[in-house]
């Protein structure tokens, strides 16, 4: 069973029915014991990092998440809390990644939020077996986190920055794999069946 955290934050429900098209059950919860017992769990969402860090706050998911053990992928603003520190609110996040998140400065006629397609490159993950450097994600994001030490895959908008984190058994995606086509469901796929 695949736990999907509910925390207040948008795009819950198409990482749902993404999973139902792969044939995987899911349950949409904030149940503690659920999330836990979960075989995998998936954090994702869209929405503002403030109130969505003092709902995990308010119901100890932030405590919680950070004592996983099981693998664990953040999807867009999942894989924002799960940095330290993003300046969308000044909010300080879970730490799980040592990165912090900023708002992109369009350097001449981007737009903000980024909309649309991008690919990803210099990837180095199980998430991303099977896939060709350069495939195409969907994005749609404001923010971002730079290119780190826990950068599992890289991607460019205004610059390059991380398009997947990896630390242990947490994994994040700033796209979304769930509106990714093919790629996406490969995604999700290699990580249904991480060990």
């Amino acid at each position: 069973m695949v736990a999907i955290i509910k925390y207040n934050a948008g795009n819950v429900q198409s990482v749902q029915y993404a999973l139902q098209r792969l044939n995987v059950e899911s349950v949409v919860t904030d149940d503690a014991g659920v999330i836990r017992n979960a075989s995998k769990v998936i954090f994702p969402g869209v929405g503002h990092a403030a109130p969505a860090m003092q709902y995990l706050r308010e119901r100890k998911l932030d405590e919680l998440i950070i004592s996983l053990t099981q693998p664990v992928l953040g999807i867009c603003l999942g894989l924002q809390l799960m940095c330290k520190h993003s300046e969308e609110g000044d909010t300080n996040c879970l730490g799980i990644f040592n990165e912090q998140v900023k708002l992109f400065k369009p350097a001449g006629r981007e737009k903000v939020p980024q909309i649309g397609w991008n690919s990803i490159y210099d990837f180095h993950s199980e998430l991303f077996e099977g896939l060709k450097q350069h495939d195409f994600v969907y994005a749609v994001h404001s923010y971002y986190a730079a290119l780190g030490n826990e950068t599992a895959a890289t991607t460019n908008y205004i610059h390059p920055y991380s398009a997947a984190l990896q630390k242990d058994n947490f994994y994040a995606v700033q796209f979304h794999p769930e509106k990714s086509g093919a790629v996406g469901e490969v995604i999700l796929k290699n990580f249904i069946t991480l060990t």
